[in-house]
């Protein structure tokens, strides 16, 4: 214990892994710092932008910060928003529904998928994975005539259904969940079957409580895709009631911009933020779940 003790002493007397702060640690904020500025660049590029008034937005050369903020931006856009003729509030429930069952339908889909390759034994099952591994070298544009082809096939055009069916399984999901669940030791699971556990128990007590750090990004995951999604919209759906918040902001802009490209242009913006901030908060909410997977996805 005493040399135990010494050992902790030195480590942190010496500069390696200090609790507080430590002259050593210098070198990692003069790379990190200005390394974590130019990331949220963009972050802060979408909020100024979102506030310029016209001739910011249009003047030369551009200007990355707002000189004089303004609210015309959004107050024009809910102005548009008002003379809709299907009411707003029902594109913002059928984006939040969407999102809600993507969300909770991806994780359990991808969970239950991850489990079984990482931990159940049946032929074929590297087979599966390496399907799934090389689904992660398509870009959706690669595929969008085949997802076409396939949803037409199963009659989901002009469907409810159409926004979710085709994106519950994830293969980056599948990918994260299963490397995390890897990690997890196998004595832990014979132990729960030698009690007698099944193995949804085994799921639900063992498997979900342990793999939380995953399932959250996995859910950021889901929801950007599902909030963010004007795709759909646009080349599955033809009835106005079933489309998506997102695709209506989208469209709201475009087709105004026609008629009035500096008003377009600042509803664009302010859309853009509005669209932006839900994705945000989540991510915020879970980062910390997020940095943890990202540790644990490599080991085995």
């Amino acid at each position: 214990m005493r040399r135990k003790r010494w050992f902790n002493y030195s480590m942190r007397d010496s500069g390696i892994n200090p609790r507080g702060f430590h002259p050593s640690q210098i070198k990692f904020y003069l790379v990190l710092v200005p390394l974590s500025i130019v990331m949220l660049l963009p972050i802060v590029f979408i909020f100024s932008h979102a506030f310029k008034p016209p001739e910011e937005l249009f003047a030369y050369p551009p200007r990355f910060f707002v000189v004089r903020p303004t609210l015309k931006n959004f107050t024009d856009l809910f102005a548009r928003l008002s003379t809709s003729e299907v009411p707003v509030s029902r594109y913002l429930f059928n984006s939040i529904m969407v999102t809600l069952i993507t969300v909770l339908a991806s994780l359990a889909v991808g969970s239950t998928a991850a489990f079984a390759l990482s931990k159940k034994r049946f032929r074929l099952k590297e087979t599966l994975f390496a399907i799934n591994t090389v689904a992660l070298m398509f870009v959706p544009v690669a595929v969008t005539i085949p997802r076409f082809l396939i949803i037409q096939q199963l009659g989901l055009l002009n469907t409810f259904w159409v926004h979710i069916l085709p994106v519950l399984a994830m293969p980056v999901g599948l990918f994260l969940l299963k490397q995390f669940i890897d990690a997890l030791p196998n004595e832990m699971i014979e132990a729960a079957q030698i009690d007698g556990a099944s193995d949804w128990q085994i799921y639900w007590h063992i498997i979900l409580p342990l793999t939380r750090p995953a399932l959250a990004t996995i859910a950021i995951l889901a929801f950007q895709a599902s909030w963010n999604n004007v795709d759909t919209s646009a080349m599955y759906i033809n009835d106005e009631n079933l489309k998506t918040f997102a695709f209506y902001l989208s469209t709201l802009t475009s087709t105004t911009a026609g008629a009035n490209i500096v008003a377009g242009q600042g509803m664009a913006a302010a859309a853009s933020l509005i669209i932006f901030l839900p994705n945000l908060i989540i991510f915020i909410l879970l980062q910390s779940q997020v940095m943890s997977t990202m540790s644990h996805s490599g080991l085995k």
